[in-house]
């Protein structure tokens, strides 16, 4: 079922799948596995690019000669921005820490290096954001390697929407998300 706020069309799957990320299990794989980088938007390509030597030092070799022999992104098949990646797996941002994937960027924003926390589509994630010409879809993306996850939410009773309002709230606003609270007790 869908949800219409405003110029947002909702899976209500956010309300209704349980979510808290549990990286002792799954190691972050989602830094890791799938067909692509992560999504990026035009500003976020501009921030990275801007703060890249505040960020290197919290990046692993590897990436960084990725991104001096490329750059910070390349064209996914739908002509849209997403981060580079070392050996056509793992984002350049990766880095590991008792061998759990971490975000370079992530780790540079808690040092106080970058006001950049990482990308929206990453603090945002199993939440996907598709922009159409006049909406916005939020959807509630369903992957094996987050089955971790989804167990710690069920055991929690936490819903995606719940585990995610500090990313939706820096994405779309403190009014959008309490229109969530609501909707989440009318549902």
């Amino acid at each position: 079922m869908l949800i219409e706020l405003g110029d947002k069309i909702i899976s209500t799957q956010i309300f209704e799948q349980k979510f808290v990320c549990d990286l002792n299990a799954c190691k972050g794989a989602c830094c890791v596995e799938g067909d692509a980088g992560a999504p990026l938007n035009w500003d976020e390509v501009k921030t990275i690019q801007s703060d890249l030597e505040k960020i290197k030092p919290f990046m692993r070799q590897e990436g960084i000669d990725v991104i001096d022999n490329s750059d910070i992104y390349y064209l996914d098949e739908e002509n849209e921005p997403v981060t580079s990646l070392v050996n056509e797996k793992e984002c350049v941002f990766v880095q590991f820490e008792n061998g759990i994937a971490k975000c370079a960027i992530e780790q540079a924003n808690k040092q106080g290096a970058t006001n950049f926390k990482k990308p929206i589509s990453c603090h945002l994630y199993p939440i996907r954001l598709k922009k159409f010409n006049d909406y916005t879809a939020i959807n509630y993306e369903e992957w094996k390697i987050c089955e971790p996850a989804c167990a710690c939410g069920t055991s929690l009773n936490v819903p995606v929407y719940k585990f995610l309002k500090e990313p939706l709230i820096r994405a779309f606003g403190n009014d959008f998300y309490n229109e969530l609270e609501t909707v989440s007790n009318e549902l």
